[in-house]
């Protein structure tokens, strides 16, 4: 059974923690000693004031790789840089529009004002045309009006030639069109 490198926090095994018998051993400063008795390595690690962690489970000898280093200062860098990633990424919401054939003038407007708020604030649009009963035996020809007289509307909003469209799903009683802004 292979030795796990982390524990049940998600965290290296440090010091006491590692338990085979030889381990490779990495100093502070980057120098590789070498296959030595964990002991041995404990020992060291202790004399320098810092942790003994484990990087690998099995390295160039079949044995862990370990290195002496200030544990709790690694996990606080990990900890920052995993928080910057966080700050730095984009979150790209779906909104999503259902529509149904028989729209009245009035809903359908404000739909589509709704739609181009969405779409002017970076989200990507999910437009859903619902059919019921009968109206799925007139799906093609009616869902293709609703999305040509969608397409109008962007356009007379000014939206055409900034426009992308997606992923288009025409499955069931439904038919759906994603769509976003280029940048």
């Amino acid at each position: 059974m292979k030795e796990n490198t982390t524990n049940k926090v998600g965290q290296q095994l440090a010091n006491e923690a590692i338990r085979a018998p030889q381990v490779q051993l990495i100093t502070a400063d980057g120098t590789n000693i070498g296959v030595i008795p964990r002991l041995d390595a404990l020992a060291q690690a202790r004399e320098a004031g810092l942790d003994l962690v484990m990087l690998s489970e099995s390295g160039a000898y079949d044995v862990p790789v370990v290195k002496i280093m200030d544990h709790g200062k690694e996990l606080y860098k990990t900890k920052k840089k995993q928080t910057e990633a966080k700050k730095n990424q984009k979150i790209i919401l779906v909104k999503e529009i259902k529509i149904r054939p028989k729209i009245g003038d009035h809903d359908y407007e404000r739909k589509i004002t709704q739609a181009v708020e969405f779409l002017k604030d970076g989200n990507r649009l999910k437009i859903t045309v619902q059919f019921h009963g009968r109206e799925v035996a007139f799906k093609a020809e009616q869902g293709g009006q609703l999305f040509d007289k969608i397409n109008r509307s962007f356009i007379a909003e000014g939206l055409s030639e900034r426009l992308g469209e997606e992923k288009e799903s025409n499955a069931g009683k439904t038919w759906s069109k994603m769509f976003f802004l280029k940048k």
